[in-house]
């Protein structure tokens, strides 16, 4: 489980020092009053950068409810492929992510701001708890402009 912690880590500072210009750092919604409607049905997007890429599918209800399927393919690391199970709660989308590397399952969450048609990845510490590695505090998630998953049409 560490090791797959330490792979995505990896593979989020190779991807943020590999832009030369500054990162845009976002600051989610935390407007909790109103409820921001989603689209209901099937949404793809991706992020592909040199040789790495991530690519997310959504089937969002009308309750804001979702679920799908998240995929990192990261050049000369294993693919991690799986599924996520989550809320988007004003703009922030938070979702189980259940996958398979190198042949071991694993469970921990992510974070998605979701921002102009598109999903910003968040990252923040984790914790262990009850075989799932889920966030320390949600409200010190940083959302990163480099890891933006833009919309795409699904295959």
């Amino acid at each position: 489980m560490k090791k797959i912690i330490a792979i995505i880590s990896i593979f989020t500072l190779v991807l943020v020092s590999c832009k030369k210009n500054e990162s845009e750092e976002i600051v989610p919604n935390t407007v909790e009053s109103g409820e921001v409607k989603e689209s209901v049905g099937k949404q793809c997007f991706e992020l592909v950068v040199n040789n790495d890429t991530i690519a997310m599918t959504l089937n969002t209800n009308s309750h804001n409810e979702v679920n799908g399927e998240l995929v990192y393919k990261i050049y000369e690391k294993d693919k991690n492929v799986g599924t996520i199970i989550g809320n988007i709660k004003g703009d922030t989308l938070i979702a189980d992510y259940n996958f398979k590397s190198e042949g071991v399952s694993s469970v921990r969450e992510v974070a998605f701001l979701k921002k102009a048609g598109t999903f910003i990845e968040g990252y923040g510490d984790l914790i262990e708890t009850n075989g799932k590695m889920i966030f320390k505090d949600k409200k010190l998630l940083k959302f990163d402009s480099k890891m933006t998953l833009s919309k795409v049409d699904c295959k």
